[in-house]
C-alpha cells in the first residue's frame, strides 16, 4: 500500500515564503535581463544585511510572544554614537565596536526586565526605547557625522569574491554567521525550547519549571545586541551616522519576520524563514527599480499587502488547528456506540 506524502501544516507559511520568493525571482528573471546576474542576486544579500540582522534577533522576540518597536531607533543611535566617538573623541574602532554591542544589548536587558517584572506590555516598552534612543540620537548630534576611519573604511570596501565577477560584502557574511547561530540557538538548546514554550503558553511554561524570567530578559537582550550589531553594519555601510537614519525600519523588520512564517501571537516560527522574509522585501524593491515606472511607494503597498495575506494565512491555520484539536477531544470523550448500546441493555 503507497504512502502519500504529506506536508505539515505548521511548514506551511515558511514552504509559501520560499515558493513565493523562487516564483517573483524567475518572473524577474524572465522580465529583465539584468535580474540574470549573479551579482544582482547577491545584491539582495548586501543591501539587506542590517535589516537581516535586526530581524533575527526580532524573531526570536515575537516567537517568545513580545515585540520590539526600537529596531530602527536602536539601529541610529548605535550609527551616531559611533561616529561621534571615532570623530569626535577619537576612540579607536576596537572599542568603539564592543561598546556599541554593550549598550545595545543594556538597553535590551532593561527593557526585557521591566517587561517581565513590572509586568508591562512590550508594546509600551519598546515604544518608550524607541523613543529614547531616537531621542537621544539627536542629543548626540542634531545633523550627521561622515566617519573618516580607515578600519571603518576598509571594512565598507571589503569583498568576498563567489562565482566569477560576483562578490558579497563582509557585512552579509556576518549576517549570515548570525543567522546560523540563532537557529542552533532556536532548535537545539534549551534556551530556545524555553523560548518556544513561553510564546505558547508562559503560564503553562511557568508551571514545567522553566526559567521564564531568565529567558525573557535574555531574548530581549539577544535582540539589542542584534539592534547594535546591524547598526555598526549600517553605519560601516554609509560611513556616517544621523538621527533620521533607519526610520521605519521596526515596521520592515515586523513584516520580514511575519511573512517569514512567524506568527505574531508567538510559540511558532523559524530563524531560517526570517531570511526569506527580508529576501522578499528587498527582492520587492529590485523588482520596482528594474520596471522603472512604479513609485518607490509600491515598495511599502505591496509588503504591507503580503503581511496582511500572511498574517490571515497564519490565522486560518491556527483556527484549523483548534477545531481539530476540539473534534478530537470531543471524539474521545464520547462513548462509542456500540458501548452505549451495551450500558443501556446493562441497565435495563
Amino acid at each position: 500500500m503507497k504512502r502519500r506524502f504529506k506536508i505539515d501544516r505548521k511548514f506551511l507559511p515558511l514552504l509559501v515564503t520560499i515558493g513565493l520568493f523562487v516564483v517573483a525571482y524567475g518572473y524577474g528573471a524572465a522580465q529583465y535581463p539584468g535580474m540574470r546576474s549573479p551579482q544582482t542576486f547577491f545584491n539582495l544579500f548586501i543591501d539587506n544585511a542590517f535589516l537581516l540582522i535586526g530581524s533575527i534577533g526580532l524573531t526570536l522576540v515575537i516567537i517568545s510572544g513580545g515585540i520590539d518597536l526600537s529596531v530602527g531607533a536602536v539601529i541610529a543611535l548605535v550609527s551616531v554614537a559611533s561616529a561621534h566617538l571615532l570623530e569626535k573623541e577619537g576612540l579607536s574602532p576596537f572599542v568603539v565596536i564592543p561598546l556599541m554591542l554593550l549598550m545595545g544589548s543594556a538597553l535590551g536587558a532593561i527593557m526585557g526586565a521591566i517587561i517581565h517584572y513590572f509586568k508591562v506590555q512590550p508594546f509600551i516598552v519598546t515604544l518608550a526605547g524607541m523613543f529614547l534612543a531616537r531621542g537621544m540620537s539627536f542629543f548626540i548630534s542634531l545633523d550627521a557625522v561622515t566617519i573618516s576611519d580607515p578600519f571603518y573604511r576598509a571594512l565598507s570596501l571589503a569583498r568576498i569574491h563567489l562565482i566569477g565577477k560576483s562578490f558579497i560584502s563582509i557585512h552579509v557574511a556576518i549576517a549570515l554567521l548570525l543567522l546560523l547561530v540563532t537557529i542552533y540557538l532556536a532548535h537545539f538548546t534549551r534556551f530556545g525550547r524555553t523560548v518556544y514554550a513561553m510564546g505558547g503558553n508562559e503560564q503553562s511554561a511557568r508551571l514545567m519549571g522553566l526559567p521564564v524570567a531568565r529567558t525573557k530578559v535574555l531574548v530581549y537582550t539577544f535582540a539589542g545586541f542584534c539592534n547594535a550589531l546591524a547598526g555598526i553594519v549600517f553605519s560601516i555601510n554609509l560611513l556616517s551616522g544621523h538621527g533620521l537614519y533607519a526610520n521605519g525600519l521596526e515596521l520592515e523588520a515586523i513584516s520580514s519576520v511575519v511573512i517569514g512564517g512567524t506568527l505574531l501571537t508567538g510559540g511558532v516560527g523559524y530563524v531560517f524563514g526570517t531570511l526569506f522574509g527580508v529576501l522578499i522585501n528587498g527582492l520587492i524593491q529590485v523588482l520596482i527599480m528594474f520596471n522603472g515606472e512604479l513609485s518607490s511607494w509600491w515598495t511599502r503597498i505591496v509588503i504591507g499587502l503580503l503581511t496582511l495575506i500572511f498574517i490571515l494565512v497564519q490565522s486560518w491555520i491556527a483556527s484549523y488547528k483548534k477545531r481539530k484539536i476540539v473534534v478530537k477531544s470531543g471524539a474521545a470523550a464520547a462513548p462509542p456506540p456500540a458501548a452505549a448500546l451495551d450500558s443501556l441493555a446493562a441497565s435495563d
